[in-house]
C-alpha cells in the first residue's frame, strides 16, 4: 500500500508563496512513489484553544468547526504531516496556530510516530523562529521531525519570487526526498544525484 503524506497550507492564499514552497515538497514524494493530500485552512476565522478540557472527556475537541473536523478525517489517512505557513512576525499564521493548538491537544494519537516537517516563507527575516515554533508541535507530539539540507523556508513576497529562491526550492525537495525515507527506507537521501545550491539574498 501507498505512503500518503498530508500538506497542510496554512496561508490564507490558497495558491500563494506557502502552497509554492509545499508544491515543491510535493514533486519530491511524487516521484519517491508517495501519494499526498493537501489541506488549506482558508482565509476565515479559527477558534482558538481555551483549556477547558472537554477533549479529554470527548475524545475530540469539543467546538465544532469544519476546519478541525476536515483536517483530523485527513490525518488519520496520512502517514506523514509537512505543515506550511507564511511568517507574521517572526511567528507562523496565527490562524494555523490556533488549530493546531487544538488539533496537537486533542488528537494525539492520530499524530504520533508519524513524520512530520514545517516549512515557512518569509520575505526576508523571521522565517527561523516561526520554524522553531512549528516544530515544537512535533516534537512534543512524538513525531519523528524530517531533516533536510538547511532549514525549511523558502523566501519572496509572490510565488514567481519564490521560484527565485533556488537554495529554498532545493531544500523543499530535500525535504521530500527524505519525508519519503523516513516512510519506507533506513537511509535518507538529502539532495539525492543534484549538486548543492548556494545562494545568499545580497541584491
Amino acid at each position: 500500500m501507498k505512503k500518503r503524506v498530508l500538506l497542510l497550507c496554512g496561508s490564507p492564499h490558497e495558491d500563494g508563496c506557502t502552497r509554492r514552497a509545499l508544491r515543491e515538497v510535493e514533486s519530491a514524494l511524487a516521484q519517491a512513489g508517495v501519494e499526498t493530500e493537501t489541506f488549506w485552512l482558508g482565509s476565515g476565522p479559527v477558534r482558538g484553544c481555551v483549556a477547558c478540557g472537554g477533549c479529554g472527556r470527548a475524545g475530540r475537541c469539543v467546538f465544532a468547526d469544519e476546519a478541525y473536523d476536515r483536517l483530523t478525517a485527513m490525518l488519520e489517512r496520512a502517514d506523514g504531516l509537512v505543515v506550511g505557513s507564511p511568517v507574521y512576525y517572526a511567528g507562523p499564521n496565527g490562524s494555523l496556530c490556533a488549530l493546531l493548538d487544538r488539533m496537537f491537544y486533542s488528537a494525539g494519537d492520530l499524530l504520533r510516530g508519524k513524520p512530520a516537517c514545517a516549512v515557512v516563507n518569509c520575505r526576508r527575516g523571521g522565517a527561523s523562529a516561526a520554524f522553531d515554533r512549528l516544530n515544537k508541535y512535533f516534537t512534543i507530539a512524538q513525531m519523528p521531525v524530517v531533516p533536510s539540507v538547511y532549514w525549511n523556508s523558502t523566501h519572496g513576497c509572490t510565488p514567481e519570487e519564490v521560484e527565485q529562491d533556488r537554495e529554498g526550492l532545493q531544500v523543499m525537495r530535500a525535504l521530500g526526498r527524505n519525508m519519503a525515507a523516513m516512510l519506507a527506507l533506513p537511509v535518507l537521501r538529502g539532495t539525492g544525484d543534484e549538486k548543492r545550491v548556494a545562494t545568499n539574498f545580497i541584491r
